[in-house]
C-alpha cells in the first residue's frame, strides 16, 4: 500500500487514526504495531516476514547486550550477528539476482540458473524477489543496535514498543530513515496535540500533492520518452525527458517524505527533514547534504565516521569516502547503473575536496549551479535507464548523437509541458516557502483561514486524479 491510493487515504488512514486516538495511551504503541503490520502486508503478505525476522534479531541483540553490559566481547558479538543478518537479508533479497548474473558472466558459463532457480542443480531462492522497502527498514532496524553498542542509547526492553518503531507506518517503506535515537523518547511518553495534528494535516496534503499533481504529471512526459530509440531521438527530446525525471524524482520522493513527515506529526512522532531544496545546491557536496538527508546522515553516522570520516589524514578522508559513495550506489540497486552513478558522486566529491570546491567558491554562483545540475542531470541518466549501453545511449542523444537538435514532435512536447515545467522550476525552490511567510507577516488574516480551504481543494483535485488515472508510479517504493 502507498499513500496515493483512495484505498488509503479513504480507508487505512481514517480508520486507523480513529482507532488510534480512541485507544488508551499504553495501547498505541500495538495499534502502530498492527496498523503497520496491515500496511506492509497489503502489498507484501509473505515478505512482511521478513520485516519481522529483521525486527526480531535486533530486538534480541539489544536485549543480550544490556544483560552483557560490562562483556565488551559479548556486546560485540551481538553487534556483529545484527550487523550480518541484517545484510545478509538484503544481500538475499535485494541482490541475489545481481550476484548470479555477475558469477555467471564471470564463469563464463550458467552456475546459477536464473531463470529456473538451481544452483548446481539444487533448488535455489527466486532472483530479484524483493521486499518492499527492505532498505529502508533493515538500515533503521539495524541503527538501533549500532547506536546501543556505542552507549548512545537505552536498550528498549519492550517487544512492542521496539516493534512499533519498526513497523511505523508513515515511513516503513519509504522513508525518511528513522533512527531510533530520533524517535526513542517519543515512543514511551509523546503528546498528541491539535497544534500537531493540524500541522501534521497540511504537510501531509502539501506532500500528497507534490507526489499526484506534479511528479506523476511530468513523470508520463519521461515515461514516453524512455521508451522511444535513443540512437534517432533528437538532442531536445532527450533533454526534455531526462529533465521531466530531474522533476519527477525529486516531487515523488520529497513529497513522499513530507507525507510521511506529516502522518508522524498526526501520530505524535518528529521525524526528521529529508530534503532541503537540493535544485538550489551550488556544488555536489552541497547537494548531497540537502537530498534524501537521512541516509546521508545513516552513513556519515555508522561508516564515514567510524572509519575515521577525515580524522586520520587526506589519503584516509579519500578511501572512506569512496567507500561510502559506492557503498551509496549498492544501497539504490542491485545493478552496474547504481554503482557507477554512486561511485562518480564520490569522485566528484572527492575532486571538491581536494581542489574544485575552493575554485566553485571564487566563481559566481549561476556558474556554480549550472555545474551542480548538470552533473546532477547526468547522473539521473545512469539512474533510471535499463543499463550502461542504455545510459550512454541516452547521453549520446543528449548531445545530438541521435541526428538532429529538434523535430515536429520535440516542439511539440515542449510547448504542451511548458507550463508544468515552469511549475516544477518554482516548486523545487523556496520561492513557495518565501511567498507563505511574506503572507503570514503583511497579511492581517491568519494564515491557517487561507491554509485550510487551500489545501482542502488540492487534497480534492488529487483525489480527482488519482480515480482519473492510472499512472501513479512511486520511484523509490523499491529501495
Amino acid at each position: 500500500m502507498v499513500f496515493s491510493t483512495p484505498v488509503f487515504l479513504y480507508l487505512f488512514l481514517p480508520l486507523t487514526l480513529l482507532i488510534y486516538y480512541i485507544s488508551p495511551k499504553k495501547a498505541k504503541n500495538l495499534i502502530i504495531l498492527l496498523s503497520g503490520l496491515l500496511f506492509y502486508s497489503w502489498g507484501e503478505p509473505i515478505y512482511v516476514i521478513v520485516m519481522i525476522i529483521s525486527t526480531m534479531i535486533d530486538y534480541c541483540a539489544g536485549l543480550v547486550m544490556n544483560k552483557f553490559e560490562d562483556n565488551k566481547t559479548m556486546r560485540r558479538v551481538c553487534l556483529i550477528v545484527s550487523v550480518v543478518m541484517n545484510l545478509g537479508l538484503l544481500g538475499i533479497f535485494k541482490y541475489n539476482g545481481f550476484i548470479a548474473e555477475n558469477i555467471n558472466a564471470i564463469a563464463g558459463q550458467t552456475l546459477i540458473d536464473i531463470n529456473n532457480m538451481y544452483f548446481f542443480g539444487i533448488e535455489y531462492l527466486p532472483m530479484n524477489t524483493l521486499p518492499i522497502g527492505i532498505s529502508f527498514f533493515t538500515f533503521q532496524s539495524m541503527s538501533y543496535t549500532i547506536d546501543l553498542y556505542l552507549g548512545n542509547v537505552k536498550v528498549q526492553k519492550n517487544p512492542i514498543s521496539f516493534a512499533a518503531f519498526v513497523t511505523l507506518f508513515p515511513q516503513i517503506v519509504a522513508g525518511p530513515i528513522v533512527r531510533y535515537d530520533d524517535v526513542a523518547r517519543e515512543l514511551d511518553d509523546r503528546s498528541i496535540t491539535l497544534d500537531l495534528i493540524y500541522d501534521g494535516i497540511i504537510t501531509f496534503i502539501i506532500g500528497l500533492s507534490k507526489k499526484v499533481l506534479i511528479a506523476n504529471s511530468i513523470g508520463a512526459v519521461w515515461t514516453s520518452i524512455k521508451a522511444m530509440e535513443y540512437s534517432t531521438m533528437p538532442a531536445l527530446t532527450a533533454w526534455i525527458g531526462i529533465l521531466a525525471f530531474t522533476f519527477q524524482i525529486y516531487f515523488d520522493f520529497s513529497g513522499y517524505s513530507d507525507m510521511a513527515v506529516g502522518l508522524g506529526k498526526m501520530m505524535g512522532f518528529h521525524f526528521p527533514k529529508n530534503f532541503d531544496y537540493p535544485y538550489m545546491s551550488k556544488s555536489i557536496s552541497e547537494f548531497w547534504r540537502r537530498w534524501h538527508m537521512t541516509l546521508g546522515a545513516w552513513f556519515r553516522s555508522y561508516v564515514y565516521i567510524p572509519m575515521g570520516g577525515n580524522r586520520k589524514g587526506l589519503p584516509r578522508t579519500i578511501i572512506n569516502l569512496a567507500v561510502v559513495w559506492f557503498l551509496t550506489g549498492v544501497w539504490h540497486g542491485a545493478s552496474w547503473n547504481f554503482i557507477l552513478w554512486g561511485s562518480l558522486y564520490g569522485v566528484v566529491i572527492i575532486l571538491e575536496k581536494l581542489f574544485l570546491g575552493k575554485l566553485l567558491e571564487k566563481a559566481p554562483a549561476v556558474i556554480c549551479h549550472i555545474y551542480t545540475m548538470l552533473l546532477v542531470i547526468l547522473g539521473w541518466v545512469l539512474f533510471d535507464t535499463a543499463d550502461l549501453p542504455g545510459a550512454g545511449g541516452y547521453i549520446a542523444a543528449m548531445f545530438g548523437a541521435g541526428g538532429s537538435f529538434a523535430d515536429s514532435q520535440a516542439v511539440y512536447l515542449l510547448t504542451c509541458n511548458a507550463v508544468m515545467f515552469v511549475i516544477c522550476i518554482i516548486g523545487c525552490t523556496d520561492i513557495p516557502k518565501r511567498i507563505v511567510e511574506f503572507i503570514r507577516k503583511k497579511s492581517e488574516v491568519t494564515l491557517g483561514y487561507i491554509a485550510i480551504p487551500v489545501c482542502a481543494a488540492m487534497f480534492l483535485l488529487c483525489t480527482a486524479y488519482l480515480v482519473d488515472s492510472t499512472y501513479n508510479p512511486f520511484l523509490y517504493f523499491n529501495f
